[in-house]
């Protein structure tokens, strides 16, 4: 089955669909979701992509994040993909959205307007490993440490949202 993607305006408006890769291929403005998990302890859940993605394979990135399917709302699609990639369901809680773009060594460039979704979770991912290669739980001062001295260990867009998310705490 080809995933398609919902092509947006800078407001959020649907203007129309393309298949994943060729919207990666030409940078095309998408919907798209990125979730960021809690713990009790305040540490945020990390996932390591799968080995088999097609870009950024290995790389360190934020609990899930993905794009929404056509009839689906951006919490919905948040709920789906967590279900189908950790193996859990959590309150999600939407707390903003940014526009980013950014180019891979591949051709194939993000160009998304991101929803953020928080929630917290205290037990035992359950990763699809298909998606997952691993998980862990970071402190946000040992993660931000670890992003400053290994900038290449980190997907490109989890830079950028974690700089996003930490403007919208000040």
């Amino acid at each position: 089955m080809i995933e398609m993607m919902i092509l947006v305006d800078q407001n959020d408006n649907e203007i129309g669909t393309l298949p994943k890769l060729e919207t990666h291929e030409k940078g095309l403005l998408h919907r798209a979701f990125s979730i960021f998990i809690f713990n009790n302890q305040g540490q945020m859940l990390l996932q390591q992509r799968a080995a088999a993605k097609y870009h950024s394979p290995l790389l360190w990135t934020n609990a899930c994040c993905s794009h929404p399917r056509l009839g689906e709302t951006v919490l919905q699609a948040a709920q789906r993909r967590l279900q189908e990639e950790m193996g859990f369901v959590t309150g999600l809680t939407p707390k903003f959205s940014f526009i980013y773009k950014a180019e891979f060594d591949n051709g194939l460039t993000e160009h998304e307007l991101d929803h953020v979704l928080v929630g917290t979770f205290d037990g035992t991912p359950v990763i699809n490993k298909e998606e997952v290669e691993d998980y862990k739980w970071m402190s946000m001062n040992e993660l931000n440490k670890d992003m400053m001295v290994n900038p290449h260990l980190y997907t490109v867009w989890f830079t950028i949202c974690m700089n996003e998310y930490l403007n919208h705490l000040k």
